[in-house]
């Protein structure tokens, strides 16, 4: 099964640029927050976890970018792996 590659850009205000994040990277649809990343309500995250099936690969400039810490990323990871 052949899922999309979907692309997650967080930057920490909404002056700044999310374009460099994911540039020259094929994506079939991008989820974006613009919002610091120790706050826990980041809303297009929360869709894109509700969005990803099994076979999609979700892609990040870097791993800040996805996760406050490092019991954020584990739980993210843990979860989206859970469904393949």
């Amino acid at each position: 099964m052949t899922g999309q590659h979907i692309g997650y850009i967080r930057v920490s205000s909404a002056d700044q640029n999310t374009d460099r994040q994911l540039d020259n990277i094929e994506l079939d649809r991008t989820f974006t927050d613009k919002t610091s990343g120790k706050n826990t309500d980041r809303p297009a995250l929360t869709e894109l976890l509700r969005y990803a099936r099994e076979g999609d690969i979700v892609i990040v400039h870097s791993i800040d970018r996805l996760a406050r810490n490092l019991d954020d990323l584990r739980h993210l990871v843990n979860d989206l792996t859970s469904r393949g």
